[in-house]
């Protein structure tokens, strides 16, 4: 049987691939190898958004749409995008009675979606996994409305170095032995341990954001700074691309 398991290329298909592979445990192992953490983090993400009724909300690597059904409880319609059909599948079945949530497979590189589609857009844990993340960000401020808001959590880079060092000690050595137990396909959580470690710190995350034309771009540390919750907002002036409006002078 072939183990499917992504590098740090981070080629589209075998990403998906990957997360295919995991898809029926995925939520468990999160919560085993997070020690329970990614429902706080999931909370802070929720709140940070601070989804109203009514509102339209793209939840992009939603996978199995844990998230969106955080998002959808305070009555606004949320879009659970993945590029997993293996994700995909799970989730539909799973919230097949929330109307409110709609799956749709997506890459984030090229969302399905016109411009201005959302009052906010979300994504946990998957930047990190896309082939070229500041494809993505365009492609996000493309789908934000101008106004509207952008929240990514992501694993980060704590900035104590004795916790850093502990960070990092958990990755090569708890991570791999506890994923065997608990993981559909432990290999996958060896590209975990390697894509963590391989991405940018905060400042740099959040100059990719100012970079894709968002604003009020602020960061705040979770669990030490292991992860970070990004935020920033569209301009009302804003045009697709990041740049801004000029008028017709008339």
């Amino acid at each position: 049987m072939r183990v499917s398991r992504a590098d740090l290329s981070k080629k589209p298909a075998d990403v998906a691939a990957m997360f295919d592979a995991v898809s029926t445990r995925y939520d468990r192992t999160n919560a085993v190898l997070s020690v329970g953490n990614d429902a706080l983090w999931r909370a802070a993400t929720t709140r940070a958004v601070s989804p109203r009724i009514g509102e339209h909300i793209l939840d992009l690597a939603a996978g199995t749409g844990t998230s969106s059904e955080s998002l959808a409880r305070s009555g606004a319609h949320v879009t659970a995008a993945d590029f997993s059909q293996g994700m995909l599948e799970v989730g539909r079945r799973r919230h097949i009675d929330n109307p409110r949530i709609r799956f749709v497979f997506a890459d984030a590189m090229a969302l399905p979606f016109p411009d201005a589609s959302f009052d906010a857009v979300t994504i946990s844990f998957g930047l990190r996994n896309v082939e070229d993340p500041k494809t993505a960000l365009a492609e996000l401020f493309r789908v934000t409305r101008p106004g509207g808001r952008i929240v990514i959590c992501e694993f980060s880079t704590p900035p104590v170095p004795l916790i850093k060092l502990g960070y990092r000690i958990y990755l090569e050595t708890v991570l791999p032995l506890v994923s065997k137990f608990t993981s559909s396909n432990a290999p996958a959580y060896d590209y975990l341990n390697e894509s963590i470690q391989g991405w940018p710190d905060q400042a740099t995350l959040s100059s990719w954001l100012r970079d894709a034309g968002f604003a009020q771009v602020a960061h705040r540390n979770l669990t030490f700074g292991t992860v970070a919750l990004h935020r920033g907002v569209r301009p009302l002036d804003s045009l697709p691309g990041g740049a801004a409006s000029t008028g017709s002078g008339a």
